[in-house]
């Protein structure tokens, strides 16, 4: 899509492809000399520049190096990486992305940060029926970039509690479904990842079939993440922290073990194969 200037209808990662051609263009540099500096192609430049490619921080650092914008292209970068979500989640984005454990408890649906792109795909069309695709993809490509803290050299400590009804939920039909069960079973395979089923047989052990996470920057949780009717918030009262790892400990106690929890996994994966 094209738009005379930065006030035009455009997407946040498009607006990214308009500010480099635009710079680019007043630097008198061609595509190829950007790509070079940058050390990629000619063809990944254009497509950015489309808004048709998610830029990698290495590339947004290269075109401050190439244009000498100090820095001015990885801020860029960032704001547009948090506009993809609600401002409602972006501090807890940012507490994701330091913590070194994480505890979540998902009731309705699989937790972000293990979702597939399939299955948040489906998600996110279901939930903004009438975005454009581009709005959608953005969504998915924000979503998808928050596994990096999965690939860090250490990291963080992760204890997965997902209902049984969360996986029972049909989302995106049975290939969708099938994708998602296989990547949560892979998933439970690393070290640092623990999961657990609550099945239905548990009850409500909590009182109330209400999601949340906690993250701690060490053994213990420091902050709270709980979901709402107009968008999620995150605490970091004490108390408040305290009784929610209370709460995660009895949930704990009553979900099944992490081996039947993968071999309930593996039964469901069965319904969704061809």
């Amino acid at each position: 899509m094209e738009a005379d200037g930065p006030s035009g209808n455009l997407t946040p990662l498009q607006g990214f492809g308009f500010e480099v051609r635009e710079v680019r263009k007043g630097r008198k540099l061609t595509q190829k000399h950007l790509a070079r500096g940058a050390g990629y192609s000619e063809a990944y430049v254009s497509r950015v520049e489309k808004g048709q490619l998610v830029p990698s921080e290495r590339f947004a650092r290269g075109c401050d190096v190439v244009f000498g914008t100090h820095g001015m292209f990885q801020r860029l970068r960032r704001r547009m990486e948090e506009s993809d979500h609600p401002s409602w989640f972006v501090p807890y984005v940012q507490l994701e992305q330091k913590a070194t454990r994480i505890l979540d408890y998902s009731t309705g649906l699989v937790m972000g940060l293990f979702q597939t792109e399939d299955y948040a795909r489906a998600i996110f069309r279901a939930a903004h029926p009438r975005a454009t695709d581009d709005v959608v993809e953005g969504k998915v490509a924000a979503r998808l970039r928050r596994r990096a803290v999965l690939d860090r050299e250490e990291p963080p400590a992760i204890w997965l509690i997902t209902h049984e009804s969360a996986l029972r939920t049909r989302v995106g039909g049975p290939a969708v479904m099938a994708g998602q069960l296989e990547y949560l079973l892979h998933a439970a395979e690393l070290p640092h990842v623990d999961m657990q089923v609550m099945p239905f047989s548990a009850g409500a052990p909590d009182g109330q079939m209400r999601p949340f996470t906690l993250l701690g920057m060490e053994d213990s949780p420091t902050a709270l993440y709980v979901d709402g009717p107009q968008g999620g918030r995150v605490y970091e009262a004490a108390k408040m922290v305290g009784q929610a790892a209370d709460t995660y400990d009895r949930l704990r106690a009553h979900a099944s073990s992490p081996d039947d929890s993968a071999a309930f996994v593996k039964s469901l994966l069965k319904e969704h194969r061809p």
